[in-house]
């Protein structure tokens, strides 16, 4: 034991660790085999620390102990020489588990005898700073310092890791400078918004909710001599299980502030393992269409959650109009004949007919029923006061409109304020969210449950979700549409979720944005940049790379025969190459980007002009001008240029994005609708917002070109197209032109307010 001990620390194990290992004795017998066969190599040179290290960590993860001969002889004879090079000799193994091994093979797939040097690693961290200077030099240390690692590897595959690291981190202290104190405030705030998912907000008692029939333990829940039965009851019913609805009216399209409530309701449940509801509420028959109900739901749906059930309040209205009935017959609501235009505002006067007998009530309620009265000419209103002072709000009111669902069955419909409680507590939600304007209607909606006694929810409020640069509001939407300013209410301009959707906006980016903002109780406003953000990760790893380009030069290799064609082979994503790759056709001509062109060289210009090649990405060629041709205005119409091998060129100081036998396209590029931050406010915005429109919110690009890696594209397919940004595929395309909405910009836009 003693031997195997310090033969165990002849190779650089301390005391402690060589001890662990005599414990697991298989462990100790293939680690002293593999030693014993390093020393036959090694001879009188013994081990050292190196290739001890290698030992250990290949003696401890080694499955298949017949290969331990081979594989210690190739450490001790230093071809095997990073922890690098034996992760892949251990997959080699075992991917080869037939005699005998191929030295060869092995060699390739190791890497063995590649030398990385210095010089290679300093240049490849070099190159990837400067594709991202721009924006490191905006985040600064809030960069993703991942990526610059990542990319120097993926170009250096064999290089050792720490190495790449200490020069990344050099390389980046050179141009930043040393963290100040407001890259490591940053760094910390960004650290938590970024980290903390949803679920984790929400899970267990994050957000301080009650426990499910704990009602009575939170602030301002009326406890009546019947409440702990009814709690009771409700209990049994639901098994302690955490019930939600999210319970949005069907008269218009969902828009972001609604992804806050979508994933505030779903998401809790979710996170508690319990169950949501979508409950449309659809309590006023003039403004509902079919349309918004399966807008709705497929919204819902794409952010990702599954109702348990689709009800309505409609579902209802029967039991409804019994419990109104009791209502009237417990002396809490009454029959008024008071015109609409009466009750607006706050100080109005009370009803003269607040105390009309009970009976007379519930005989002038049914006459409503049964449509014996005018609409406006008479409501039922119940006694109470509310917390804004507004006094006996209405319950039912007359309306001749047919219902989507029950048609002429109904004459009165119930409101909001009478309907929105009585319809959690028959589907026993235990936990009503909704956002803080309903705050001043928690009073009432307790009121009225225990006014008939009947099992109480609990009301929890939260902030709503604003942006900056838009409208929200159906009514002002509407009037966007009606006047021609956005096509309908899926313009990608505006913020809706079908437009977010039809403009490339991944569901999971809108859904990180709600976990970011976070579950707050005050009102948030935020600037869509901040969405973008997070639509830019989202998309960096999930829309695969395709070259584009959007205002065309043509360009005519004239050392190329007439009929060249090759296939060049363009990865999906750079930064991962194992994720898959795709080939687009390379020809004697080809179109790039007028703006990667200059006639006149202009200082800090990378790009081509008459004494600068430039490369083309993935092609291997760099080109170089050899005429100019104009066409009869003066403007460039083509370049003739030459290639060479970017092997034997010298290094160009930039890489350009290029297509050949293209697809023609349309590009749509957007921008803000809005000029100013809040356009609903007179005092940005005196003479109202349809005076604030940005004429430059929209431009359409018809003559664009698109690699044929995209022709078998779906509507809403997303695509990053090289060094231009992120575009997705819009309904608009057809089998002979295909539309690209652009999603987001590569980067944010430095000018941004």
């Amino acid at each position: 034991m003693a031997d195997t001990l310090e033969l165990f620390t002849s190779i650089g194990l301390s005391e402690q660790k060589a001890k662990e290992t005599l414990k697991n004795g298989a462990l100790s017998s293939t680690l002293r085999d593999a030693i014993v066969q390093a020393q036959n190599v090694l001879g009188t040179s013994g081990v050292d620390k190196t290739i001890g290290t290698l030992l250990y960590s290949m003696a401890s993860r080694l499955k298949d102990t017949k290969r331990l001969e081979f594989l210690s002889i190739n450490i001790a004879q230093r071809k095997i020489s990073s922890e690098l090079q034996l992760a892949a000799a251990l997959e080699f193994l075992k991917s080869h588990p037939q005699d005998p091994i191929s030295q060869s093979e092995f060699d390739e797939a190791c890497g063995v005898g590649i030398v990385i040097t210095p010089e290679q690693i300093e240049d490849a961290v070099e190159s990837v700073i400067e594709k991202h200077k721009e924006q490191l030099l905006k985040e600064r240390y809030r960069f993703n310092m991942g990526l610059l690692m990542g990319e120097a590897r993926s170009a250096l595959k064999w290089a050792d890791g720490k190495v790449i690291k200490n020069e990344v981190d050099m390389q980046v202290l050179h141009l930043l400078g040393p963290k100040t104190e407001a890259d490591l405030e940053k760094k910390q705030v960004w650290s938590f918004l970024w980290t903390k998912s949803l679920m984790e907000q929400l899970r267990g008692e994050a957000l301080k909710f009650h426990k499910p029939g704990e009602n009575f333990t939170t602030e301002g829940y009326v406890v009546t001599p019947n409440t702990m039965n009814l709690l009771k009851k409700h209990l049994e019913f639901t098994g302690g299980q955490i019930r939600t609805r999210f319970p949005p009216e069907p008269n218009g399209i969902l828009h972001i502030g609604h992804a806050k409530a979508i994933n505030f309701n779903f998401g809790y449940a979710k996170a508690n393992n319990g169950i949501c509801f979508l409950r449309y509420d659809d309590t006023n028959p003039e403004k509902e269409e079919e349309k918004y109900f399966t807008a709705i739901k497929d919204m819902v749906e794409w952010l990702g959650y599954t109702p348990y059930d689709v009800t309505h309040a409609s579902d209802h209205f029967q039991k409804l109009y019994d419990l109104a009935v009791d209502l009237i017959r417990r002396g809490h609501a009454y029959v008024c004949h008071q015109k609409g235009e009466e009750l607006k505002g706050h100080n109005v006067p009370p009803s003269p007919w607040r105390d009309r007998p009970i009976e007379e009530s519930l005989v002038l309620f049914e006459r409503m029923k049964k449509g014996l009265f005018a609409e406006g000419e008479a409501t039922l209103r119940m006694k109470m006061v509310m917390e804004d002072g507004k006094m006996d709000p209405v319950a039912y009111r007359i309306k001749y409109t047919p219902h989507h669902r029950t048609g002429d069955e109904w004459c009165i419909y119930p409101t909001y304020d009478y309907t929105h409680c009585l319809c959690d507590s028959i589907e026993n939600i235990t936990h009503s969210l909704c956002t803080k304007e309903f705050q001043a209607r928690r009073s009432s909606y307790y009121w009225l449950c225990n006014a008939l006694d009947l099992y109480c929810p609990v009301q929890w409020e939260y902030g709503r979700l604003n942006l900056t640069y838009t409208v929200v509001s159906k009514r002002k939407i509407i009037k966007l549409v009606e006047t021609g300013v956005v096509r309908d209410w899926d313009d990608p301009r505006l913020f809706t979720l079908t437009a977010l959707r039809r403009r490339g906006f991944p569901p999971e980016a809108i859904n990180n944005f709600c976990a970011r903002v976070g579950v707050t109780v005050s009102q948030t406003t935020t600037e869509p940049h901040l969405l973008e953000a997070c639509v830019r990760d989202v998309l960096n790893e999930s829309a695969p790379r395709a070259m584009a380009v959007l205002e065309p030069l043509k360009v005519t290799i004239t050392n190329l025969p007439e009929n060249a064609k090759s296939d060049v082979r363009v990865p999906d994503f750079p930064a991962n190459e194992a994720k898959g790759s795709h080939t687009v056709p390379f020809t004697r001509t080809i179109f790039i980007e007028q703006s990667d062109f200059r006639e006149v060289m202009e200082k800090g210009y990378k790009r081509l002009t008459p004494e600068q090649p430039v490369g083309l990405r993935h092609a291997g060629y760099v080109i170089s001008i050899q005429k100019i041709i104009k066409d009869a205005e003066g403007k460039v119409a083509e370049l003739e240029v030459t290639c060479c091998s970017s092997e034997t060129a010298e290094k160009p100081k930039a890489f350009i994005h290029w297509v050949s036998k293209p697809l023609a396209c349309e590009v749509r590029l957007y921008d803000k609708l809005f000029l100013h931050k809040h356009p609903e406010d007179p005092s940005e915005v005196p003479n109202g917002f349809l005076s604030d429109i940005n004429p430059h919110s929209l431009e359409v690009i018809r003559n664009a070109l698109v690699d044929t890696s995209v022709k078998t594209a779906k509507v809403f397919d997303k695509f990053q197209f090289e060094r231009v940004g992120y575009f997705s595929l819009d309904p608009d395309s057809t089998a002979n032109k295909l539309i690209f909405n652009r999603t987001v910009t590569l980067k944010e836009d430095p000018g941004k307010i």
